[in-house]
């Protein structure tokens, strides 16, 4: 295939890069800074691109079949995360691409109470502006009508080994036998790729965790 991966100097984004070149597909690593990438790779281009720009958005996706947005705002910026949606919706529209998947956060996903775990006590404030303005952008998606895919992570999400082994679920926070929920970067990024591939989850959300 053929994708765009946005926000592909982050983490998550780097990690997505790197899992999709590994399994043969060409990719566009679009950020605001190309130097900002320092991977190199024959299948691997770089182009800059101002995800709060529609125009900008349509020209950098014209042409290619997948996008992935895997793109984060700055603490004290969460809004962007809405502004983000409104400009890949529009841009993508523009440039004629039907098809969406969006790195998003684990904070609306519900918890076995039927809260959603932002709700939930000992959810770090820090971080509550963000969650919320996770689940915003979520409803912006949810009430286009582009092929889009949302990938919430679990309540943990950090560096690790990749194995390949998780497990998926919809609306609700996955936890393990001691209640934790959490999977490795590296994991994430295979989830992602899978569903770049296989297309399981038109217009829905979904959530992986060990």
């Amino acid at each position: 295939m053929d994708v765009v991966v946005l926000g592909a100097s982050g983490k998550i984004g780097r990690a997505i890069v790197q899992e999709a070149l590994k399994r043969k597909h060409e990719v566009t690593a679009a950020v605001r800074n190309p130097q900002s990438v320092d991977m190199e790779h024959e299948r691997l281009k770089t182009a800059a691109v101002d995800i709060l720009d529609p125009d900008s958005v349509a020209a950098v996706v014209r042409g290619h079949g997948e996008v992935i947005s895997a793109f984060g705002p700055k603490p004290g910026q969460e809004n962007d995360l809405l502004l983000a949606a409104d400009s890949l919706l529009q841009g993508l529209r523009t440039a004629g691409v039907e098809r969406l998947m969006i790195v998003g956060g684990a904070g609306s996903l519900k918890t076995e109470s039927g809260e959603l775990l932002m709700d939930t006590a000992g959810f770090p404030e820090s971080i509550r502006p963000l969650a919320a303005a996770h689940e915003q952008a979520y409803i912006k998606y949810k009430e286009s009508e582009l092929d889009y895919t949302y990938i919430s992570p679990p309540a943990v999400i950090s560096p690790g080994r990749r194995t390949g082994n998780f497990r998926i679920g919809l609306d609700r926070l996955i936890v393990d036998e001691e209640g934790q929920s959490s999977i490795s970067i590296e994991d994430f990024a295979v989830a992602v790729v899978d569903e770049l591939e296989e297309g399981n989850f038109s217009r829905e959300r979904f959530t992986v965790a060990y």
